[in-house]
């Protein structure tokens, strides 16, 4: 059984393989990069060539990158794992421009998303929105991998870390792959982790990606993924003459009878497991977004804050009941429009500042004013001294005279005896 099941997924991984020339490759690889001794070496040993296919997984709430490569009996194993540096908003799905949220789903790379000139070191754009985002009315637009640690949306990796994943990227391509799937999750979509969040408001959403990172735990091979009813579906083969749109009905179709069996099984193993997890204390849950409500709020925000209005430091926050959060702490955005408005501001704080001391010191010297008039009508209020009685003046003046004659014989007997 297996075995055809990896005869199907080498049908499918056939799908995404094809010619590439070298000069087009050139044009996006960045000079003196390359994979390493180490790497190179755990591929031989794993079977695996340089050039082989490659493919990536993302989970959120672990916060890791996973690298898988192709080995030479078709099926894909893990060659490396990185810890993502940063990644902005909440677990759940990316719904529209500005709503800082990392996108879930299954993306490609093409060689021409590729940027060796980034802003942000190296990085690569995911392919965000696929044709279930645009069927489902989602927008946003630059969303990548990159280096420099710095998230607004993004899956940012150090700089060391993006060599790596970029140049397993470059030798897929210089190999003949002409596409890699990226598959990003909220989490690893064990019955643990499903019961934890199953009361959460994208757990349908979840439920969907859960069928294609199913079919890659069983058959070690990239699914095929199409879209059609808006919602996603995973390695099946429409009827001859038909054909799946994003937005039409789903087609009929088949898949591999040896996946489909196998598939059975898992989930009968995985449905017992869950009702398990149920029945058991659950571990906390992080944050998810709220839907589309929380990311027009978050969005609104975005574009404030990219006028250089003063916002929140931080964006708001809704909860599952609709309560939404914020921040008291104010500021503007670095740029060259924040930065603008932060000139007028602080115009606008001078010339404030200049009136209030000029208005402050027109009342000081008004209350001095007032204060000296006050003080010369009080002095001139003030009684006249009246003058001495002539007759008291004169009895004094004699008092003083025979005081001082007093003295002076006092004086005199001293000198010549009694």
């Amino acid at each position: 059984m297996i075995a055809s099941i990896t005869r199907a997924g080498l049908l499918v991984a056939a799908l995404a393989v094809g010619g590439c020339s070298e000069s087009a490759i050139n044009d996006f690889a960045p000079k003196n990069k390359g994979l390493s001794e180490k790497v190179l070496s755990e591929m031989k040993t794993k079977g695996m060539t340089r050039s082989s296919p490659i493919m990536a997984r993302i989970f959120k709430e672990e916060g890791k990158l996973e690298i898988w490569k192709q080995k030479t009996n078709g099926r894909y194993d893990i060659i490396a794992s990185y810890d993502i540096c940063k990644w902005s908003g909440k677990l759940g799905p990316k719904f529209t421009e500005g709503d800082r949220q990392a996108p879930e789903g299954f993306y490609s790379v093409r060689p021409s998303q590729m940027n060796p000139n980034s802003s942000y070191y190296l990085s690569f754009n995911i392919g965000y929105p696929n044709a279930y985002d645009r069927a489902n009315g989602r927008t946003g637009t630059n969303l990548m991998v990159h280096g420099a640690c710095s998230s607004a949306g993004c899956y940012s990796m150090t700089n060391e870390q993006i060599d790596d994943i970029y140049a397993f990227g470059l030798e897929a391509f210089k190999g003949g792959q002409t596409e890699f799937q990226i598959q990003a999750y909220p989490f690893r979509m064990t019955a643990a982790n499903m019961a934890r969040y199953r009361s959460d408001p994208n757990y349908a959403f979840w439920q969907m990606l859960k069928e294609g990172y199913d079919h890659f735990e069983i058959t070690k091979v990239p699914p095929k993924v199409d879209v059609c009813e808006k919602r996603y579906v995973f390695n099946r083969t429409p009827d001859a003459g038909a054909a799946f749109s994003p937005t039409g009905a789903c087609p009929a179709s088949t898949q591999p009878q040896g996946l489909m069996s196998a598939y059975q099984a898992y989930q009968t193993k995985y449905e017992a497991a869950f009702a398990s997890a149920t029945r058991g204390s659950a571990e906390a849950v992080k944050p998810s977004i709220v839907g589309v409500q929380e990311a027009n709020l978050v969005s609104d925000w975005s574009k404030r804050r990219a006028r250089g209005e003063r916002v929140t430091i931080e964006p708001p926050s809704m909860a599952h009941d609709g309560t939404v959060t914020q921040t008291d702490r104010m500021g503007r955005i670095d740029s060259p429009e924040g930065r603008r408005m932060a000139a007028l501001d602080a115009e606008a704080a001078a010339k404030k500042k200049a009136a209030e001391e000029k208005a402050a010191a027109a009342a000081a010297a008004k209350a001095a004013k007032i204060a000296a008039q006050q003080q010369k009508a009080a002095a001139a209020a003030a009684p006249a001294p009246v003058a001495e009685a002539p007759a008291q003046a004169a009895q004094a003046a004699a008092a003083e005279d025979g005081s001082a004659a007093s003295k002076l014989k006092k004086k005199l007997l001293g000198l010549f005896g009694s």
